[in-house]
């Protein structure tokens, strides 16, 4: 049984514990300016957000990349794993860093938490960037026909078995993941051990799926019912949507039709050559096009 110091990798950035929505979560942080808080998906943590926060900090934001509730040093709570509730946990954590709003940049489920965020706490987001994230109510689409997301979205349906596959040899269920999603080239080896490691941390393995349990079984009950009748509301602040042009998991002519429910300003950035992962398989154009949209934003206000 490892602890959860794998979350704690040594870099520029400094490493500190935030209380928010009842719960303690780990941020790593760098840079002075307007906030910016990235939300990584499944199945990372914190780190993979790495090389854009140096381009972020480095353009003079304040880059914070969270641990999301179950995930690498942050609380593993019995409940909170809906999006509704995961939601808060960050527009909480952004009252909690100080600031009253924030740029939001997710990838994965943490793309679904920050549309969430626009809906349930829209005074909290300034603007989104959506990485590798349809609109929740878009993202059904990516299962059909099904693909790797699809059949691992289905099985992690079944109890106690998927958290035991994931745990396996060492967590080498994660590195295939990482593979099968992403595009030839990547990951390294580097990233394959750090994310095998930080599924080490006890409860993550079974936390993370708890994610894939609510987005699935939902959409048959009450509570999933009134949150997608919540998501109908039109995006009105700016939106960026960042997607891999050879994403397996969701095709980018899925996560494209989220235009549909966006009324401000939006755009679209293709990422040539890159899977389900781009703010790592092609970190420094991911970098560079979150920098010069935010710039953009800012402009736009001052």
């Amino acid at each position: 049984m490892l602890d959860d110091s794998a979350a704690y990798v040594d870099g520029p950035w400094t490493h500190r514990t935030v209380g928010a929505a009842g719960a303690r979560f780990h941020v790593a942080e760098l840079g002075e300016g307007p906030l910016v808080l990235l939300l990584h998906g499944f199945p990372q943590f914190w780190w993979t957000w790495r090389d854009q926060m140096s381009a972020l900090a480095e353009a003079g934001y304040r880059a914070v990349a969270v641990d999301l509730r179950g995930y690498g040093a942050s609380d593993k709570t019995p409940r909170g794993y809906d999006l509704v509730g995961l939601a808060q946990d960050m527009a909480g954590l952004v009252r909690a860093l100080g600031s009253a709003e924030a740029v939001v940049v997710g990838h994965g489920v943490g793309g679904l938490i920050g549309w969430t965020m626009t809906a349930y706490h829209p005074g909290t987001v300034r603007a989104l960037a959506a990485v590798s994230a349809p609109h929740p109510r878009r993202a059904a689409r990516a299962l059909f026909p099904p693909g790797p997301g699809a059949g691992h979205m289905l099985r992690a349906q079944v109890p106690i078995l998927p958290e035991h596959r994931l745990l396996a040899d060492g967590c080498v269920r994660v590195g295939e993941l990482l593979d099968a999603w992403s595009a030839p080239g990547w990951p390294d080896r580097e990233a394959e051990e750090r994310y095998r490691l930080a599924f080490s941390i006890p409860k993550v393995s079974h936390c993370s799926l708890e994610y894939h349990r609510w987005i699935f079984r939902s959409r048959w009950r009450a509570d999933g019912l009134r949150y997608a009748h919540r998501m109908r509301a039109p995006v009105r602040i700016p939106v960026l949507q960042l997607h891999g042009s050879l994403d397996p998991v969701c095709p980018p002519k899925v996560a494209r039709s989220s235009v549909r429910l966006v009324s401000g300003p939006y755009r679209w950035v293709s990422v040539a050559d890159a899977g389900h992962f781009p703010q790592e398989e092609r970190p420094r154009h991911v970098g560079e096009a979150l920098v010069g949209w935010v710039g953009e934003i800012d402009g736009e206000r001052r």
